[in-house]
């Protein structure tokens, strides 16, 4: 028993499962194709449609889906096929050529969920979000067919199977239609109490439509509510024998017995009220069966649930006329323009809603290679270090004895000593460089004296004069005039000219390296300073 029990809510998962598949081609990213693809089925009747067939219709309608091609729409179909929307067709293809069948050979057809599931989908495509009226006067209409069925039933001879076919059915139909739009409206009605934004003229709507509409719906459901539920108290004990006498004159699809041993079975939905069910729920509708409340009782506490949202309303309303008044419209308003603008805007937008402005950093400026914006963010702006006592204490006064003046008098000295250090190292490079000029091949320099001698040929070649020259053929070619290039340090007291000599090659050698310069030739030389504060030069 367990193992059949457990194999049976198996079954019926994997059920659930294939049919809840059938749902979803409307979640799938080319949902808008699929859907074209399923209203050409649903427009047809028994009928089995090639690619090339929904090519065309696809095309006549235009839309997304028109610009599909042979392979892709292939692809579509068999992928409606997997979630059960379709069916592969068994037809029979006749054609007169190869090409023709291979076009024509994979045909499809709609398969009755997927029809079921198209159908719900396009109702709720089309409808609009608005409240649909209730067909209370349906409700008359049943209490009236319950009474003269009631009546025929408890006759001599009962009701005639035909009249009681069609009282059951148009009963039904009517019940069924107004359930829907009870529903249907009090879905809308409580999306409408959820809001808590309405203005004047929309509480105006709303009040309007619970002290007039709903309050006429629930008048009439409790005036009509104790006289269904009498008629059908009376009708209840005759029901089984009625439907038991219904099915042996009109059996319909529930007649359909194959025979033979591998006959298949027909899973059969009966016409409303054929079943047994259909009439516990219309009695349940009205009455309190299960001791869970009938839906009259549901009504009447969503109606009271509706008044009370609008006491709610009339208070808020009440408390803006005094200053307290609810901006949840304006603050909706304020985040989609959140939501839609650029992070530039957004700030924008949150300064002049509510005054936060960038960082400011009044009375402790940051370091002066540290200038800040006023548009910058705090979250990303440097931080400022904010002294101890005005962290903790809120004060900017200094707490006890004033500290001596630091003595920097040693620093100082260092200092002192280490640019006596350095002037007396340039000097004694520049006593090398005069010493060696005239023959630096024959000497190798220390690193001090070849760096000073560079410091002053990149000097020299800078002072360089751009200057013309007259060829032996009488054009004009432009060179430097290394003869007049020169440099010196006053300082140091030492000149070092350049001369541009063809054919000559001038080395340094040091410690750090040679040097070889080609087709220049360096002097070295004292300078000397005279009264006038001018430089005079002395070649060594």
């Amino acid at each position: 028993m367990g193992g059949s029990a457990s194999g049976a809510a198996q079954d019926a998962g994997e059920e659930a499962r294939r049919r809840l598949n059938a749902y979803t081609y409307l979640s799938a990213p080319e949902r808008l194709e699929h859907v074209a693809i399923m209203r050409i089925f649903c427009g047809t009747l028994l009928a089995d449609l090639a690619v090339p067939d929904i090519m065309a219709k696809l095309r006549q309608g235009g839309g997304s889906a028109a610009g599909l091609d042979a392979d892709t729409l292939t692809a579509r179909l068999e992928q409606l096929v997997q979630w059960g929307n379709l069916l592969r067709s068994s037809h029979t293809v006749k054609a007169s050529s190869i090409g023709e069948y291979q076009r024509s050979r994979s045909r499809y057809q709609l398969s009755k969920l997927g029809e079921r599931i198209q159908r719900d989908a396009d109702g709720v495509l089309s409808e609009a979000d608005a409240a649909r009226e209730v067909s209370n006067e349906l409700l008359a209409l049943v209490e009236r067919g319950l009474r003269e069925l009631a009546d025929l039933v408890t006759a001599p001879g009962g009701v005639e199977p035909q009249d009681g076919l069609e009282r059951i059915s148009t009963l039904f139909v009517q019940f069924t239609e107004f359930a829907d739009s009870t529903r249907d409206f009090y879905a809308y009605l409580g999306q409408v109490l959820s809001r808590y934004d309405l203005d004047s003229a929309e509480y105006q709507g709303f009040k309007e439509l619970l002290l007039d509409y709903v309050e006429a719906i629930t008048e009439d459901v409790a005036f009509r509510a104790p006289r269904i539920s009498g008629a059908l108290d009376t009708l209840w004990p005759h029901v089984p024998a009625l439907l038991d006498r219904l099915d042996t004159h009109a059996q319909g699809l529930a007649g359909l017995s194959p025979q033979g041993e591998n006959r298949m079975e027909i899973r059969v939905q009966r016409s409303r009220g054929r079943e047994l069910a259909d009439w516990e729920g219309l009695r349940g509708w009205f009455s309190d069966t299960d001791g869970q409340g009938s839906q009259v009782d549901q009504l009447r506490d969503a109606t009271l649930r509706a008044l009370q949202s609008l006491l709610a309303n009339a208070k808020r309303m009440l408390r803006s006329a005094t200053g307290e008044m609810s901006r949840r419209k304006d603050l909706l308003r304020l985040a989609r323009w959140f939501d839609e603008a650029a992070p530039q805007d957004a700030h924008d937008i949150a300064v002049a809603a509510f005054g936060l402005y960038g960082a400011r950093h009044l009375g402790i400026p940051p370091a002066t290679d540290e200038a800040v914006p006023a548009y910058t963010s705090w979250w990303t702006g440097p931080v400022v270090e904010v002294p101890v006592a005005l962290r903790e204490r809120g004060s900017r006064a200094q707490r006890g004895r004033a500290s001596s003046v630091e003595d920097h008098s040693a620093q100082k000295q260092r200092l002192r000593e280490a640019a006596r250090q350095r002037a007396a190292a340039r000097a004694a490079a520049a006593d090398e460089l005069r010493s060696a000029s005239g023959r630096f091949a024959e000497v190798r320099l220390t690193s001090a004296a070849l760096g000073l001698l560079l410091e002053l040929l990149a000097t020299a070649l800078g002072n360089a004069q751009l200057s013309r020259h007259v060829g032996t053929d009488g054009e004009r070619t432009a060179g430097f005039g290394l003869d007049a290039a020169s440099s010196e340090d006053a300082e140091l007291g030492i000149r070092l000219t350049v001369r541009r000599t063809a054919g000559t090659r001038t080395a340094l050698y040091s410690a750090d390296g040679d040097l070889l310069l080609d087709d220049l030739e360096l002097g070295i030389s004292r300078t000397s300073a005279t009264a006038d504060g001018e430089t005079e030069a002395s070649v060594s």
